[in-house]
């Protein structure tokens, strides 16, 4: 099955997502510039959601290259910082399982990996550390006499404790967002969501923000400010669009062939309440403290279906004009949806929810049976449809 979510969002005065100048992102579409926030930008805020909708620390992932100084952390005893023993220690382990290092010692690309990798390798390192600590100095003298040492064939135990630190099973953040590694394909996964860039549905215009401040503690005989500058901003309603294909969420989190008892029934489940909820109220952090942008969407399209997707961003290929932006842009994109309906056919479509602060669903010919009042009900009315397919 394959859940697919439309939102319409506005933001006030924002700078949710900036470019490397400082700017609000943005992109050129129907001939016009719109404000964009980016897929990475609202999939990191979804993440940072997930143990607040139903999801444990063991079953989410790190994105991380701090391997060596987390687990070098986990082999010192009490709260004390680790020594230069733990860090020879772990960069020793990850060198023979593989992993490459820079001087700092950090991973040499970003990892994508369970929260419970730390734990296998602390693990790992406490049961070898005498072993460890003498193929680390044998490894120096190596280096020290022929320059860099040869790379040491990984023992079979290196190699299983490197399977389960790259293991993506259970793991939902690397089910639903995928991860690609460069130096082993084997592990790569495909992602079970796909998410768009959110796009303004009318053309903005970025504007600045001139300010200054002055030193409290400065005499008053003296003025001026004693400091100043500018920062960018925007404001927007955001047509937002993810899908989550629930069939390749369970190959990714148990496997391919795999036979699901209850707990991994209830896992999967959760997952993708986790997914639907997560993305409802994510909102990325970019300038918070100064503008506090925290909204809410407004209006909400659900639809499940057992194959294809619709993204209907097209309906805002034309911008939306500037007054009632949100309630137009409701129209704008139920019926955008219906015509697609109308003409591709909705044979493969199972379940449709729509709920909206400011549309009138009536008005719009919402039928009945897919109008919903409020958050509860379009979760349950979304889940349910994906439980029945």
């Amino acid at each position: 099955m394959i859940i697919e979510l439309h939102l319409l969002q506005s933001f006030p005065t924002s700078n949710l997502n900036r470019d490397d100048l400082g700017q609000p992102k943005t992109v050129t579409f129907g001939g016009a510039l719109r404000g964009r926030v980016s897929s990475q930008s609202l999939k990191k805020a979804a993440r940072s959601l997930f143990p607040e909708v139903g999801l444990a620390k063991g079953e989410t992932a790190w994105r991380t290259k701090r391997l060596l100084l987390k687990a070098a952390k986990e082999l010192t005893p009490g709260d004390g910082e680790p020594g230069e023993e733990e860090h020879t220690i772990v960069r020793e382990a990850l060198q023979q399982m593989g992993f490459g290092l820079d001087t700092n010692d950090l991973t040499e690309y970003l990892l994508f990996v369970g929260t419970g990798a730390v734990d296998d390798l602390a693990a790992f390192c406490r049961d070898h550390r005498e072993r460890l600590l003498t193929d680390a100095e044998a490894r120096k003298k190596e280096q020290n006499s022929k320059g860099a040492p040869k790379k040491k064939k990984a023992t079979d135990e290196a190699k299983k404790v490197a399977d389960r630190i790259l293991d993506a099973r259970r793991a939902v953040d690397i089910a639903l967002f995928g991860r690609m590694v460069a130096d082993n394909k084997d592990f790569n996964v495909d992602a079970a969501s796909q998410v768009a860039h959110a796009l303004s549905t009318h053309s903005v215009a970025s504007e600045f923000d001139f300010y200054t401040a002055v030193d409290d503690l400065k005499p008053d005989d003296e003025a001026g400010a004693d400091m100043m500058g500018t920062v960018d901003f925007n404001a927007a309603c955001y047509y937002r669009y993810a899908n989550l294909d629930t069939g390749q969420l369970r190959h990714n989190l148990f496997g391919k062939e795999a036979k699901l008892d209850g707990d991994d029934e209830d896992l999967l489940k959760r997952a993708v309440s986790a997914w639907l909820n997560a993305f409802i109220r994510a909102v990325p952090s970019g300038k918070q403290n100064s503008m506090a942008a925290l909204t809410m969407p407004d209006t909400l399209l659900a639809v499940v279906r057992d194959s294809g997707t619709w993204n209907l961003a097209n309906a805002f290929l034309d911008p939306v004009p500037g007054k009632g932006v949100m309630g137009t842009s409701t129209e704008r994109m139920w019926q955008h949806f219906t015509r697609l309906r109308s003409f591709y056919g909705d044979e493969e479509i199972r379940t449709v929810a729509m709920a909206s602060l400011s549309g009138d669903l009536d008005g719009l010919h919402v039928p009945k049976g897919e109008q919903v009042g409020n958050l509860p009900e379009f979760t349950e009315a979304v889940l349910g449809g994906a439980v029945r397919g």
